[in-house]
């Protein structure tokens, strides 16, 4: 009996192994991940207290992305340096879009002059998704103080050189560039203390600790309208719509001053592009909602919602308009 060898096909192992293959790939590719992305929460690191104003958009933001992205989003602080150590946590993270930091203009462009050794470089090791809200500060004074205006504050220091004080947020932020901008046009010598954030910062002047401060509006206006703090001015180019009653401190004779700050979301680099957009998209998505733009717009903020290339053109644009005044003002942080 003769047996015949058969060959065996390897038609249909073959296809079902092209098929595998092919699904893994597209499974893989970016559009892919994006498409995935997110299923699992999202952490957004915020490098401020709770309670200020970088604290505050965090939150209303991360409420939002919540809503957008289907998971949750939470926030956690990681205060300190000037927001140097949330910074140099998040470039350190996982570049998959599931570590979001809230930097801030000051991060971005004041730091990298002001402080010696830089944990990360915000430049290169985070990129970015979106500026979210800007804002201006507002100088406010504990009731004490006898200076009811900001000549008033001017001369008193002129009168008292090294006696007085302002508290910030940290070295760094434009609280404290805020206050270096004050000193630097007019020539007073008032001494800086920095917190570890704008809640702390002002927990002291509240108590009498320190003497003033450059303060976010957004934190600030509680404690304007309840008469627990005075308010004498405001940084931007033009009046704030929030406290319309106050005039610029250009207004008030300091040719020249204009201070505010931004702040944005961004994520470690290397992050595929396509989960970055998908971010952009929520996040810009998010500062349209009602809920959002009514609570910002009340506590004082500019709603912006740009795309990462906006927000990479503006961080160029505060480093070649912060770094020549930090380095004019000697200011120098470890």
């Amino acid at each position: 009996m003769a047996f015949i060898k058969l060959k065996p096909s390897f038609s249909w192992v073959t296809s079902l192994a092209v098929s595998v293959g092919m699904a893994g790939a597209l499974l893989s590719s970016p559009a892919a991940l994006a498409q995935a992305f997110p299923n699992k929460p999202l952490r957004l690191i915020c490098p401020f207290p709770p309670g200020g104003a970088v604290d505050i958009a965090s939150r209303a933001i991360a409420q939002e992305l919540s809503k957008n992205l289907g998971q949750p989003v939470t926030v956690e602080n990681r205060p300190g340096a000037g927001g140097n150590i949330g910074g140099a946590e998040a470039a350190r993270a996982n570049p998959d879009g599931y570590t979001i930091f809230m930097t801030t203009s000051g991060i971005q462009a004041i730091n990298p002059v002001l402080y010696a050794k830089m944990p990360f470089d915000p430049s290169k090791d985070l990129v970015p998704v979106s500026a979210l809200v800007s804002l201006n500060n507002v100088l406010v004074l504990h009731p004490s103080i006898k200076a009811n205006s900001v000549p008033e504050v001017i001369a008193m220091a002129r009168s008292q050189p090294g006696t007085m004080n302002y508290a910030s947020s940290g070295s760094g932020t434009s609280i404290h560039m805020s206050g270096e901008m004050f000193k630097s046009l007019t020539g007073v010598n008032i001494t800086h203390i920095p917190y570890k954030g704008s809640a702390p910062a002002m927990t002291d002047l509240l108590g009498g600790q320190v003497m003033m401060m450059f303060d976010n509006i957004p934190s600030a206006i509680p404690h304007i309208k309840s008469g627990k703090l005075k308010a004498l001015a405001t940084t931007g180019a033009k009046r704030d719509p929030l406290l319309p009653e106050l005039p610029t401190l250009a207004e008030a004779g300091i040719s020249g001053y204009e201070s505010g700050v931004w702040f944005g979301l961004a994520v470690p680099a290397n992050t595929p592009r396509d989960v970055i957009m998908k971010l952009n998209a929520e996040a810009i998505k998010g500062t349209r909602s009602p809920e959002f733009v009514k609570r910002m717009t009340e506590l004082g903020y500019n709603i912006m919602g740009t795309s990462p290339e906006v927000m990479s053109d503006m961080s160029r644009a505060e480093v070649q308009r912060w770094g020549p005044i930090v380095r004019a003002s000697g200011a120098k942080a470890d």
